[in-house]
This record gives C-alpha cells, sequence and structure tokens, in this order.
C-alpha cells in the first residue's frame, strides 16, 4: 500500500546576490538590485542614476523598464552567509526526503554569478552539498534506534553533452529510461559511505574530477553540469509487521553558468564549450516555460532535447519537491544577464509539482494476512463440518451391518 496521496504545490524559488567582486569595485560599477525585503527585490532602481560610459560593457545593456519588482520565496542579499542559505533553502527539504519524498536543489545563473560557491563552497566556508551531508547523517544517528537507514550516492557531470562519472572518472555514459526506475545512466557508479566525514571525502574528490577552465568573465569557470545525488532508504526498526519502508533520492545539482562569448572573451575551445552550456540552458529554459504552462494548457515538454532535461526529468517538476537558487550579481557589467536569471527565475514560480511520497506500508500485507487467516478458518470449520457429517455416516452403517447379529433376531429354539 502507497503513501499518502499527492500533495499539489510549486516549484521554490529564491535569489542569492552575490557581493561585488574586486573588478566591480574598482571600475566603480553602480549596483542594478536593490534588495527591499525577504522577499522583494528591484532590478535597475530608478534612484540610481547612470554610469558614466567608462563603466558599462562595450556592448552596452538593453534599456529595460526601471523599477522592476521581482517577488520571490526568498531573497539573500550580498550579505548573506553559506548557513544562512542552507538554513532557508534546504534544510528544510530533509524532513521531506526522511519521509519519503524526491527533493532536488539546483543553481542557475550566469558564468561568476557565484552558483558553485553556493552549492560547494570553499574549505572555509562550505556549501550546500557539504552543510547537508553533514545535517542528514546527524538525522540519521538521531533516529537510527527507531530506523534502519541505507545512503547511496553517486556524482555525475554532463560536459559537451556528454554524461562522466566523477566518483570513478569514466565516460562517456549512455542514458536510457526505464519504465519502474525512470532515467538510469548506464555504467555510472554508486557508493555507500559509512559516515558522512567520508562522504565529504568523496565529494571532494569527485569535484577534483569535474572540468574547470578560466575564461575572463570567471577565473575558475566550471564547463559542466554536476549532479551529486543521494538515496535515502528506510526500514522501521520494528519484529512486527507494520513497519514502513521509505525511499528517497536528493539531487544537488550545479548547473554551469550562461554565458556570452563576448563577456567571456572565449575563442576555441572555449568558444565551443560555452555554445554548448547554453544550448542546454536553452533547453532547461523550454523546459521551465513548458511545465509552467502545462497546467493552463497540454504542453509537450522537451526533455529529451539535451542529456541535462533528460537527467533531471524527475528532479524538476513532477513529483519532486524543488528548490531553484538563481544566483545573480548586483553590478551593472552583468546588466544582461541578471535580468535575464531573474526572468527565468520569475518564470520557474509558475511552475507546478503533483508530490507524492515513497512510502511503501507493510499494512496493506497485515491486512492480507487477516484476510488468509478468516479464510483458511472456513475452510477448517468446513472440513470438520464434513468430518462430523462423514463420521456420523459411517457410524450409521457400521449400526446397520451389526443389527442382524443382536440377539434378539436370533430363531426360536437355537441355544442362545
Amino acid at each position: 500500500m502507497l503513501g499518502p496521496p499527492p500533495q499539489e504545490g510549486s516549484v521554490a524559488v529564491v535569489v542569492r546576490v552575490r557581493p561585488r567582486s574586486s573588478c566591480e569595485r574598482e571600475r566603480a560599477a553602480r549596483p542594478v538590485l536593490h534588495v527591499v525585503d525577504q522577499h522583494i527585490l528591484v532590478f535597475n532602481p530608478e534612484e540610481h542614476s547612470g554610469p558614466p560610459s567608462s563603466v558599462l560593457p562595450t556592448h552596452g545593456p538593453k534599456h529595460h523598464s526601471k523599477d522592476l519588482k521581482f517577488v520571490f520565496d526568498r531573497v539573500f542579499g550580498e550579505g548573506a552567509t553559506q548557513e544562512e542559505v542552507f538554513q532557508q533553502t534546504t534544510h528544510a527539504l530533509l524532513d521531506s526526503v526522511l519521509n519519503g519524498y524526491n527533493c532536488s536543489v539546483f543553481a542557475y545563473g550566469a558564468t561568476g554569478a557565484g552558483k558553485t560557491y553556493t552549492m560547494l563552497g570553499s574549505e572555509e566556508s562550505p556549501g550546500i552539498m557539504y552543510l547537508t551531508m553533514v545535517e542528514l547523517y546527524k538525522r540519521i544517528e538521531a533516529r537510527k534506534e527507531e530506523k534502519s537507514c541505507e545512503v547511496l550516492v553517486s556524482y555525475q557531470e554532463v560536459y559537451n553533452e556528454q554524461i562522466h562519472d566523477l566518483l570513478e572518472p569514466k565516460g562517456p555514459l549512455a542514458i536510457r529510461e526505464d519504465p519502474e526506475k525512470g532515467v538510469v545512466v548506464q555504467g555510472l557508479s554508486f557508493h555507500q559511505p559509512a559516515s558522512a566525514e567520508q562522504l565529504l571525502e568523496m565529494l571532494a574528490n569527485g569535484n577534483r574530477n569535474r572540468t574547470q577552465h578560466p575564461t575572463d568573465a570567471n577565473s575558475t569557470s566550471s564547463r559542466s553540469h554536476a549532479i551529486f545525488q543521494i538515496y535515502v532508504k528506510q526500514q522501521d526498526c520494528t519484529g512486527g509487521l507494520a513497519g514502513d519502508l521509505r525511499v528517497a533520492k536528493m539531487s544537488l545539482i550545479d548547473l554551469a553558468g550562461s554565458e556570452r562569448a563576448s563577456v567571456a572573451n572565449t575563442k576555441g575551445e572555449r568558444l565551443r564549450e560555452g555554445a554548448n552550456i547554453n544550448r542546454s540552458l536553452l533547453a532547461l529554459i523550454n523546459v521551465i516555460n513548458a511545465l509552467a504552462e502545462a497546467k493552463s494548457r497540454k504542453s509537450h515538454i522537451p526533455y529529451r532535447d539535451s542529456k541535462l532535461t533528460r537527467l533531471l526529468k524527475d528532479s524538476i517538476g513532477g513529483h519532486c519537491r524543488t528548490i531553484m537558487i538563481a544566483a545573480v550579481s548586483p553590478s551593472v557589467l552583468a546588466y544582461e544577464d541578471t535580468y535575464n536569471t531573474l526572468k527565468y527565475a520569475s518564470r520557474a514560480k509558475e511552475i507546478k509539482v503533483s508530490l507524492k511520497s515513497n512510502v511503501t506500508s507493510s499494512d496493506g500485507h497485515v491486512s492480507k494476512y487477516a484476510i488468509t487467516c478468516e479464510q483458511l478458518r472456513a475452510e477448517v470449520a468446513d472440513l470438520r463440518a464434513k468430518l462430523r457429517v462423514y463420521e456420523d455416516a459411517a457410524r450409521e452403517s457400521q449400526n446397520q451391518a451389526l443389527a442382524p447379529l443382536a440377539p434378539s433376531s436370533f430363531p426360536e429354539g437355537l441355544p442362545r
């Protein structure tokens, strides 16, 4: 018997405004974002006068309207810490994972906007992936007397439309869809860490295997989409028959940054990389648009347009609780990138999901046992009744056979 019925919900969207870089401070680039409160920010605020032409990007920004207001589930200003972002986003998702719901968190934005810092962080300031693992193991340890728990992890990247295993470097790997398991990457390795420390070591090794190259927009630009997935299986520690089995998947996704060649100054191989990155992100945007429209009209969802969207088929929309973290720069130097990120983040808010818990309860088996027992009892009672009838008939037959031998039936004159 499956768990509770599906619950309707939406994709949660938060925006994180990164601090200004040293380059932006040196060029005295004016801000194009104003954080009003925890839910509202304004793009291209009226109160800031236009910057001198010397600090504008050479291509020049398009002139969007002034004071464009955006509303999100949460807005983090430049001073937000890694712990604060984690507590207000992913921390609450762990309750859902342990209750059997699939969940995903993905960071979206332009190159240099702070996505990888938010998801991976640094040794001094770890990001969401690290903090999630520490908290997950704390919760597993706290409930070990009640739940038997297994954790499996995988880590893969999509680079130039090819899938590579980051924990056991190999690839490219093929992708297929299984009617029962969903999207499956053939040959992807799965690992069962014994502790949070061991798992974090795996994560660090995987990050070192990830494809990175410097560009003018970002000296440590991630040139691939990284997908870290945690599979959690729980079974009630009980000797009875009513123990629940919960299986859930959590996906933590650090997307490669969208970029314009004129800003990143990419050439040759880097230019081809950037084209593939933008192509897969465009496919993701098309999926977001289609999902946002799916409730209003029958819309084809173009998951198969890229390897990235095929992998994320069950991680965005559907039955998955999803959080999108849109990373943006506050500077006019990233004017167009910031506007585009906010526009698509706002669009993602319209995606509706139908949340379904992956809980299998043995209560259904117990009810079957009870029905079987009742059937067996009825059969036993029926057999006993038939046996009594058979025994009565046998006794009656025996009595009839002995009747001629009774004393009263002997003829007169014969000795008795």
